[in-house]
């Protein structure tokens, strides 16, 4: 939109630009699909007439809906096809998504995870009550259902999410001294400090998407998880580098090999021990992890 004069209409969209980015990355999972749909939110956006429209922000907030419910069938299909696990797109967050506990959560790895598993309205409902807290009615506009069929959907998805959200995280200076002690670890591939730091039931998921090496299916267990990073890394050590950071509201480690980025590793920590580990290799995923992308609820 570089080269537009100020007027209304850009006004309006640039006030809301980070709210729209947020609610279709949290319904998509994709920073770059979520562009897209910015994009095609601007130009039906750009031909609507600013005095009929009786609240800027819930127009917006519909028309991206719509846009991300459309895209997000597509990529239903697109990941049927998807080789080996596949992890939503990695987004470097600012300090102030850490600190806005509703907001982390709502990005995190793991919770973006369990959204997969609704259907494409479901995620949409429980995204846009939920997160957002947007009423019945403006939903149902956004997804042409009835308000009472959008509070059925919103408390099916909610119970189907519930069952399977992770339990609250730690706080974020234990979270802190956990990953330090995990860095140690797989920097110098002792199985022993692996097998200290992950929980009994701990699961790595890696998303390579084809293109980098990766486990095709989830590895679960401390012992698994401590014999791939000991097998894996150990012949690496000489160059491996891995350096703190906040993705998705989550601790994360980027992961570099000789000097180039080689993944993003996001952490799940309960209980002083870890119980998630989220490592994208995908190359494709990654041009998000390097300066902070702005999100917001509001």
């Amino acid at each position: 939109m570089s080269g537009h004069i100020a007027d209304p209409v850009t006004d309006a969209f640039l006030a809301h630009r980070n709210l729209l980015f947020t609610v279709a990355y949290e319904m998509l999972g994709s920073a770059a699909d979520a562009e897209d749909v910015l994009q095609e939110t601007w130009l039906r956006w750009n031909k609507v007439d600013l005095e009929r429209v009786r609240d800027q922000r819930a127009y917006l907030v519909r028309i991206t809906t719509r846009q991300s419910l459309n895209r997000l069938r597509t990529l239903a299909r697109r990941r049927e096809a998807y080789v080996g696990p596949w992890l939503p797109e990695p987004l470097l967050t600012a300090p102030d998504v850490a600190e806005d506990v509703e907001l982390a959560e709502s990005v995190s790895m793991a919770l973006m995870l369990v959204l997969e598993t609704l259907s494409p309205t479901e995620r949409a409902v429980f995204v846009l009550r939920e997160v957002f807290d947007i009423g019945y009615e403006e939903i149902a506009a956004a997804v042409d259902k009835s308000p009472a069929a959008v509070r059925q959907i919103a408390s099916r998805a909610r119970r189907h999410v519930d069952a399977r959200r992770p339990r609250r995280s730690v706080s974020r200076n234990e979270g802190r001294t956990v990953l330090q002690s995990f860095r140690r670890a797989i920097e110098t591939g002792d199985p022993q400090a692996l097998l200290e730091v992950l929980a009994p039931e701990v699961v790595l998921m890696s998303d390579g998407g084809g293109i980098k090496h990766a486990a095709l299916r989830p590895i679960t267990g401390a012992e698994q998880v401590a014999r791939m990073f000991a097998g894996g890394i150990g012949k690496l050590k000489g160059a491996l580098a891995t350096e703190p950071t906040v993705v998705n509201g989550d601790l994360a480690l980027l992961v570099r090999l000789d000097g180039e980025l080689d993944g993003v590793m996001a952490i799940r920590v309960e209980g002083a021990r870890i119980t998630g580990l989220y490592y994208v290799r995908n190359p494709e995923k990654l041009s998000h992890v390097a300066s902070a992308t702005p999100l917001t609820l509001r």
